[in-house]
């Protein structure tokens, strides 16, 4: 196995999956699958759950069958099950009042988050409300675009408790690897918290980088 290409493999694989939460949404992440999926990479990710829909898009990336920012139903993670689960659910005249307010006076702070958390209207979609909330958006442009900031927030803070929590505890190999698929992510949305921001990205990185080869397998004899 090459350790490299499997970590690439995996952090496109997380992409692919994220893309609904990612700022930029497909424009983004198709130029990174287009960059960055070598043959041994491909070759990886033909191991992986998904994989193989991700490869195929790929290629249809790369043949310009499938424009630089879209993706073919088909093909869409999940089996496009999130898409067509929101879509079904339309939004009432005064549920748009408060999304509209909500996303014209949206802060990016934790504050700012709890407040557009607690909307009636985003609460109707419990776990899936980013989601929702951007299918439903897709005819308003103009709020498609603010709504941007909020996904980019929450991602924002989202991975700053991953992190914090990671630094706090073990980190096996596995977990390592992983944390290495999801560098580009953390090098994204930390540096938006300022010097604490990139401080602990240095931090994230300096983890990495002191991990020894075996500790996977001391975890392992540990727990026995």
């Amino acid at each position: 196995m090459n350790a490299k290409a499997s970590t690439t493999a995996q952090k496109l694989l997380n992409l692919y999956r994220q893309e609904h939460v990612i700022f930029g949404g497909w424009a983004a992440v198709n130029q990174v699958f287009v960059d960055e999926a070598t043959p041994d990479v491909l070759h990886e990710l033909r191991e992986l759950p998904t994989g193989k829909n991700l490869i195929k898009h790929i290629e249809n990336l790369r043949s310009g069958k499938t424009p630089m920012d879209s993706i073919e139903r088909e093909l869409l993670p999940y089996g496009g099950m999130m898409a067509e689960t929101v879509a079904t659910v339309p939004l009432t005249k005064s549920e748009w009042a408060e999304l509209e307010s909500g996303i014209n006076s949206f802060t990016t702070d934790q504050d700012g988050l709890e407040k557009i958390q607690q909307l009636d209207v985003i609460k109707k979609f419990g776990d899936q409300w980013m989601v929702a909330i951007r299918a439903a958006l897709s005819e308003r442009p103009e709020l498609l675009e603010k709504w941007a900031l909020v996904t980019k927030t929450y991602r924002a803070y989202y991975l700053w408790k991953v992190a914090s929590d990671m630094l706090n505890q073990p980190l096996s190999e596995r977990a390592r690897a992983q944390l290495q698929a999801d560098m580009p992510e953390y090098e994204t949305y930390l540096p938006m918290f300022g010097d604490a921001g990139v401080e602990l990205l240095e931090k994230l990185r300096s983890f990495i980088s002191t991990m020894t080869p075996d500790a996977d397998t001391t975890d392992n004899q540990n727990s026995i």
